[in-house]
């Protein structure tokens, strides 16, 4: 409390502020700064590798794992260790305990109940006609006379031994004895005690923490703790002013260095070379390759017309007529782009026209 009340006003800076803060700026230089610059490197790249790697991999490959393996390992303890059970309840235990509810339920009915009620009946009987008179003659006449004598005797005897002693010994000898004598040995002693304690702990105590301890406390905390506390918290945010300045300047020197002239390379050298080459290709595939296919196609067809009417004018001479070519089959033949009803039928062997 005392602390709380008399904290000194905040003033100017004294020679000892100034001796520790110069050690302390280059401690901040000299091992702050790294730390503050390895602790910023290392909480991007933390959170990089959990954009880029363990994110996905966590939605995409483990999660997925550890549910089928969930979905297994259920199954089969299910199968172990609930279906069995379930099974033997259904099955077994259940229709054995419905035929034994049944035949104890018949048991009950059909002789259990009347066994019980004529057992009953026969003890109100017994009961109302039998031993309740002779319980209460013996109660009235016999029983409550002696009890009460004895619970006098036993009272008498009992008081006489255990309870007046006690009470003329507690009445005439120790309430005296404590009220007269012990009562003002224990407050004189207490005094005493009180009084020693007082003046030779705490008062001395009380003295020594208001003219030495406290003096202290407030001098170092004032003075050395909170000024030394304020050039760390300083210095830590200096530092990391000078990191993410550090590491801005590192993302715009990539930029520079390496993003632009990339983009502009891709933008201005790539992409219109890339242009001219399609262009070149396309060019190329409509004024050479199409043309080139076209004349190829063209001598194929031509030869395939030359070879039918070779074969037509040896048919003609061999055998006569009009020389046509027989009717195409249904397959398709290789090079044509008829249908397969336009191919051509199997030649017949010369052997078996003869």
């Amino acid at each position: 409390m005392e602390l709380q009340k008399s904290q000194p006003s905040p003033q100017g800076d004294g020679c000892l502020v100034g001796v520790v803060r110069i050690p302390v700026k280059i401690v901040a230089v000299l091992i702050v700064l790294p730390v503050r610059m390895v602790w910023d490197l290392l909480a991007a790249a933390a959170r990089m590798l959990r954009r880029t790697v363990l994110g996905p991999l966590w939605e995409h490959v483990l999660l997925p794992v550890l549910r089928g393996l969930g979905w297994v390992i259920g199954a089969l303890l299910k199968a172990v260790f609930y279906w069995p059970w379930v099974g033997l309840w259904r099955y077994a235990v259940v229709p054995v305990g419905q035929g034994l509810a049944w035949c104890g339920r018949g048991v009950y009915a059909y002789a259990l109940r009347p066994l019980g009620q004529g057992i009953g009946w026969l003890a109100r009987g017994v009961h109302t006609y039998l031993l309740r008179p002779l319980g209460d003659g013996l109660l009235r006449y016999l029983l409550r006379p002696v009890g009460k004598g004895l619970a006098w005797a036993g009272w008498a005897l009992g008081m006489t031994l255990f309870v007046w002693p006690w009470v003329g010994l507690w009445r005439f000898v120790l309430v005296p004895v404590g009220r007269y004598v012990l009562l003002p040995l224990g407050r004189a002693a207490a005094w005493l005690v009180t009084t020693l304690v007082r003046y030779l702990l705490v008062l001395p105590a009380q003295a020594l923490w208001r003219y030495v301890a406290a003096p202290l406390v407030r001098g170092a905390y004032a003075y050395l703790l909170a000024p030394l506390g304020r050039l760390l918290v300083s210095a830590w945010h200096l530092a990391g002013r000078v990191s993410r300045a550090l590491g801005r300047g590192l993302v715009w020197l990539w930029r520079g260095l390496v993003v632009k002239p990339a983009v502009w390379v891709r933008r201005h050298v790539v992409t219109p070379l890339a242009n001219v080459a399609r262009v070149a290709a396309r060019s190329v595939h409509r004024q050479v390759l199409t043309p080139a296919g076209n004349a190829v196609r063209d001598v194929w067809r031509t030869s395939r017309l030359a070879v039918r009417e070779a074969r037509a004018d040896v048919r003609r001479a061999l055998f006569g007529g009009t020389g046509r070519e027989p009717a195409r089959s249904r397959a398709r033949t290789l090079g044509s782009n008829t249908a397969a009803g336009d191919a051509p039928a199997p030649e017949i062997s010369l052997h078996k026209q003869g």
